[in-house]
């Protein structure tokens, strides 16, 4: 319900079993922890369930309580207590006889977690301390030449022998596919650009703006007060929306017009000044009118019908559309126009056999039937179809080596005296500024928590690197500022510093324990005989009495 409430079109085939999926795995987790909670023997009192509910509100409710200074205010959460029905007193105390044994089973399973100072001072130094960085990087991909090296045909043998797990493969399928997109048609946006115009008409006749805003605007929080923007500057809304505003006449109907989001029928109210003004609008969908949702939904279902029959391409021809061929891999079942095809992928690997023809699937943009051509198990990429990504991943580790071994000259050439900038010139090697960032950061050109950061941070003010090789570059770096973390600043917050990261830490604790219970417990999933649909003709009648 939920899903179906933040999104106009009906949930898909596709959302279906994930949402199906995900139900599926909060069961299996609930089942488990009660489980664990018996045999652990963790109960709760009546005793806790009164002093939750007098002295801790629900996670859902804590906020409606909140005081000036920013804590709890019991008086007005004992009044709101005093003021519940019964029936709602008892699904609060269903509420705490669930939360508090989940707490104490929390608190058993993360018992031990501690977090050092230690620890705690480099995660905030993580976070505040600062580096300006001079950098020398070798860009061996771009300075060297495939040509300058060579790689031999034992070498690219003994690469492919020594790293098997790199060349291993998922299953894949070759396919015929036929994709019904659900995108509006001209037809549809042409019916949607006329019921702009006739809102416009309407209101120009002597409609209210507001209340039309009111009932037929799809940008719920300005419809709720009449399509009212406010005031904003140029440039804050899309182009093709703030074009038209500051090019209308205060008191005039701009319109239609198209964006991302629909079409914008526009009122400008006032002009506050060259670059600000106030205004309010009507937003309408672009999307599939009834007739059009029918037809698309026809030619599905006309499809599944051929496909019982014949074979796709045929069943495609019949129903006027085409099909295409591809193949897709099991870890990553994508087809173009539709997406992911998870749920296609799973009858193409799981059930169908050459020459079958699918039922009509859903995802959240099309309609989609496949046809399993053939299939291949995961397996090893044979050596002949991995030689040309091996003698690339040789060639660029020679290259690395090279590279690793120029920046070493330019290194010895500063411990000898020359300023970075002006070594890295002799050898015409480019200097690149970075910074400020932080040992979080991504910094461009170097990346993210790798070598080269860790190396910056490592270095004092004024001082210049070894060679610093990461996975993809070789880099000299030289320090030009430093911003150190304040002790005195870290003390006055480490209080709540160690509440958040010994919370973060129980959660992970959690997570792992639950994904243990699971891996050790016999899990079997049988809801393709549970949720089957049932075949009435196959149902034992009562014979007739007379």
């Amino acid at each position: 319900d939920q899903v179906q409430r933040n999104q106009e079109e009906l949930i898909s085939s596709q959302q279906n079993k994930e949402i199906e999926d995900a139900a599926f795995d909060e069961v299996v987790t609930q089942l488990l922890v009660l489980q664990e909670l018996r045999e652990r023997g963790i109960m709760v009192t009546d005793r806790e369930v009164s002093e939750a509910a007098q002295f801790s509100p629900p996670d859902y409710l804590q906020a409606q309580f909140i005081d000036d200074a920013g804590g709890l205010d019991l008086q007005a959460y004992h009044t709101f207590l005093a003021t519940l029905p019964p029936e709602q007193l008892i699904l609060l105390e269903a509420y705490y006889r669930d939360v508090i044994p989940r707490s104490k089973l929390l608190r058993q399973v993360s018992s031990g977690i501690y977090v050092s100072d230690a620890e705690l001072w480099q995660e905030f130094r993580d976070q505040v301390e600062q580096v300006e960085i001079r950098y020398v990087p070798m860009d061996p991909s771009v300075r060297y030449q495939d040509e300058a090296f060579s790689v031999s045909d034992a070498e690219i043998e003994d690469y492919y022998g020594s790293n098997q797990a790199e060349f291993e493969v998922p299953a894949r399928a070759s396919l015929k596919a036929v994709v019904l997109d659900k995108t509006p048609t001209a037809t549809d946006t042409a019916s949607a650009y006329a019921e702009a115009q006739e809102l416009m008409q309407e209101i120009r006749q002597g409609a209210d703006f507001a209340e039309i805003a009111q009932a037929e605007s799809t940008d719920q929080p300005t419809a709720s007060v009449g399509g009212d923007l406010g005031v904003f500057s140029r440039g804050r809304m899309v182009p093709q929306f703030d074009s038209v505003v500051f090019a209308t006449t205060p008191g005039q109907l701009a319109g239609p017009v198209q964006t991302s989001f629909g079409l914008h029928v526009i009122e400008v109210q006032e002009r506050w000044s060259q670059d600000s003004v106030k205004a309010r609008h009507i937003l309408l969908p672009i999307a599939r009118t009834d007739e059009s949702e029918i037809q698309l939904l026809t030619l599905a279902d006309s499809l599944e019908d051929l496909g019982e029959e014949m074979a796709l391409d045929q069943a495609a021809s019949l129903a006027g559309v085409t099909s295409t061929e591809l193949d897709i891999a099991q870890n990553f079942p994508f087809l173009p126009g539709a997406g992911q095809v998870s749920e296609g992928a799973d009858w193409a690997f799981e059930e169908a056999s050459p020459g079958d023809v699918s039922p009509v699937f859903e995802t959240s943009t099309a309609f989609y039937s496949l046809e399993l051509v053939s299939s291949e198990p995961e397996g090893i990429l044979p050596l002949e179809d991995a030689k040309t990504a091996i003698e690339s991943t040789l060639l660029f580790d020679a290259k690395m080596n090279q590279a690793q071994m120029d920046a070493q000259e330019l290194v010895a050439l500063v411990r000898g005296g020359s300023v970075l900038s002006n070594a890295a010139a002799d050898l015409e090697l480019d200097v690149r500024m970075a910074g400020p960032f932080s040992r979080s950061d991504f910094v461009a050109g170097i990346g993210r928590q790798n070598a080269a950061i860790g190396a910056a941070f490592g270095l004092g003010l004024g001082e210049v690197s070894e060679v610093v090789p990461t996975p993809a570059n070789v880099y000299v770096i030289e320090v030009l500022t430093r911003t150190d973390a304040d002790s005195t600043a870290w003390l006055a917050q480490l209080t709540e510093q160690r509440q958040s990261a010994i919370s973060i830490r129980q959660q992970a604790r959690l997570g792992e324990w639950i994904e243990a219970l699971r891996a050790s417990a016999d899990i079997r999933d049988r809801r393709d005989v549970v949720l089957a649909p049932v075949d009435e003709d196959a149902i034992p009648q009562m014979p007739m009495l007379f």
